[in-house]
């Protein structure tokens, strides 16, 4: 039982990793490609890998299961990501990284509401706290004021998006299927959703534009690992530790992702984002002291 903790703990610590260096790949990525094609990309590569890792069908049990699987497609492949990337076009990636890093305080709101779970009173406090936060990290620097940008504002919906999805995965953990067939499914609706969106969003389907290796190899990042590898240990990490304790880990996302982001496109990082960082940081784990 500890071995398995010890595995759904560095689970959580190896995706949050990853994901938190995705802002980037993705802003890298939108210098030549749509939100919506980086996306489409993406899951295709991610729903194919999988399909390699486990060709197995997955029967249901009940049909009545089939539901949660559609709406974790919904929300965690299509919904956070589009959103995701939208907002990157509107702002940079360590300020997107640093506020979808709020997603455990709406799991903690939704599981309150939906599952009845009790929240401790630091949980509050941690909350307003980490909102000062994001409201410096909106603002950057004190020269150019923007209370409500457009690519913030999408960031936090995103992060609403996501803990609807970790509600809806570790409800899909209790149906003891293979976490890999699980994930395959989710990607497979999500990818429908996308399908059906494509002629709302623009999206041109041309391969040629990966005339670099830069964007080959980012798009097989996002797709390959990002996507395919990390949702399933992301689901193995949820099924072990619980929706709470791993969403805890997306709290490391703004430190990591504000790093890379100076070094690998030189994101310029101000004092005002520094204390915003803190108090955000500060907020979410004051969130969980007990």
């Amino acid at each position: 039982m500890e071995n398995n903790k010890k595995l759904g703990h560095l689970l959580a610590i190896f995706t949050i990793m990853i994901w938190s260096t995705t802002f980037v790949s993705t802003k890298i990525l939108l210098r030549t490609f749509t939100p919506m094609e980086i996306l489409f990309y993406r899951f295709t590569l991610g729903l194919l890998f999988l399909f390699l890792m486990y060709p197995k069908k997955l029967k249901l049990k009940d049909r009545k299961e089939e539901i949660y699987f559609i709406f974790a497609g919904l929300t965690g492949v299509s919904l956070y990501y589009l959103l995701e990337n939208m907002a990157l076009t509107y702002s940079n990636a360590s300020n997107i990284g640093v506020l979808v890093s709020i997603a455990p305080f709406f799991t903690g709101m939704l599981s309150w509401i939906i599952l009845k779970e009790k929240l401790n009173k630091n949980f509050f406090y941690g909350f307003i706290i980490a909102m000062t936060g994001i409201i410096l990290i909106s603002i950057k620097d004190m020269s150019g004021v923007k209370v409500y940008p457009i690519g913030d504002i999408l960031a936090i919906i995103a992060a609403l998006i996501w803990a609807f999805y970790s509600l809806l995965s570790r409800k899909i953990s209790t149906f003891g299927y293979n976490m890999i067939a699980s994930t395959r499914r989710m990607f497979f609706y999500g990818l429908i959703f996308m399908i059906l969106m494509l002629p709302f969003f623009d999206f041109t389907f041309d391969l040629t534009l990966f005339n670099s290796k830069v964007l080959i190899f980012n798009i097989l990042f996002l797709g390959l690992c990002a996507c395919a590898l990390c949702f399933v240990t992301w689901n193995i990490s949820i099924k072990i530790l619980g929706t709470v304790k791993t969403s805890a880990y997306i709290y490391i996302t703004p430190v990591i992702t504000i790093i890379a982001s100076f070094i690998i496109i030189n994101e310029p990082i101000t004092p005002v984002m520094i204390i915003g960082t803190i108090l955000v940081l500060s907020g979410l784990f004051l969130s969980e002291k007990k």
